[in-house]
C-alpha cells in the first residue's frame, strides 16, 4: 500500500479543509497507483489545497503533474450563512470568497508548488477546453445535482482506459449527506464503463474498464 511521506501527511493534516485522514490515505493510494499510467492526475474542487497536497506528492513520485480545478469562490455550502462558511477566506475588497491565496500558501508550505498546475475556472468550461487523457480524476466539487453531473459529464470522458475515477462525499443514506455525488457514483457503475475498486467511508474509487460514461 502506497503511503504519503510523513511530512506530506503532516502538511495535509495542517491544511484547511474537510477530508478526514482515512479518506486521504485512500485517495493517496489510488492516485499513486494511477500514476503508473504516466498521465496527469486531476481533481475538481481545490478549496484550500488539503487534498491537493496528497495528489501532488503522488504526482511527484510518478513523474507526472497534479492538476486542480476550482473557481475559488466557494461552493454553495461555503457561502455566508451556510454550515461550511469560513469568513477568513473572504476577500474583504470584493466581499466574495477567495480561497486561491490560502491554497497557494498551503502548497508553498508543503514544498509542492512545482508539481501542481492550478486552473482557476468553472469545471464544465475547463473540461470543455481540455484535450488530453487523464490517468486519474477526483470529483470533489459542488454538491448540487447541477454541479456533480457537470463534473461527471465534463471529466469522466477524459479518464483513460485503466484510469481511475474517484468520487468524494458519496452517502447512500440521505441522513448522512447530500445525494448528488451518490447519484453520479451510481451512474458510473450503471454505465458499465467503470468498476469499483475500493470504498473508504464516503470515498469511492472506480477504474475504467470500457468506453462511455
Amino acid at each position: 500500500m502506497a503511503t504519503p511521506k510523513p511530512e506530506t501527511l503532516a502538511a495535509f493534516e495542517a491544511a484547511k479543509g474537510f477530508m478526514p485522514v482515512r479518506e486521504g490515505l485512500a485517495l493517496y493510494e489510488a492516485a499513486a497507483a494511477a500514476g503508473a499510467l504516466g498521465l496527469p492526475l486531476l481533481e475538481v474542487g481545490t478549496y484550500c489545497g488539503r487534498s491537493t497536497i496528497l495528489l501532488a506528492d503522488a504526482a511527484r513520485e510518478a513523474g507526472v503533474s497534479a492538476i486542480t480545478v476550482d473557481h475559488h469562490r466557494g461552493s454553495e455550502e461555503q457561502q455566508p450563512g451556510w454550515e461550511y462558511h469560513d469568513p477568513t477566506v473572504v476577500d474583504p475588497e470584493v466581499g466574495l470568497m477567495d480561497t486561491l491565496p490560502t491554497f497557494r500558501r498551503t502548497l508553498h508550505k508543503a514544498g509542492l508548488e512545482e508539481h501542481v498546475i492550478a486552473i482557476v475556472g468553472r469545471s464544465p468550461q475547463v473540461a470543455a477546453a481540455w484535450g488530453g487523457k487523464l490517468g486519474f480524476v477526483f470529483i470533489d466539487g459542488g454538491h448540487t445535482d447541477e454541479h456533480a453531473i457537470g463534473d461527471y459529464e465534463g471529466w469522466a470522458p477524459h479518464v483513460a482506459e485503466g484510469g481511475t475515477l474517484v468520487i468524494h462525499d458519496v452517502f447512500p443514506d440521505p441522513a448522512d449527506g447530500g445525494q448528488a455525488p451518490y447519484r453520479i457514483y451510481l451512474r458510473a457503475l450503471a454505465s458499465g464503463a467503470f468498476e469499483e475498486i475500493s470504498v473508504t467511508d464516503s470515498l469511492r474509487v472506480l477504474r475504467r474498464t470500457g468506453p462511455g460514461i
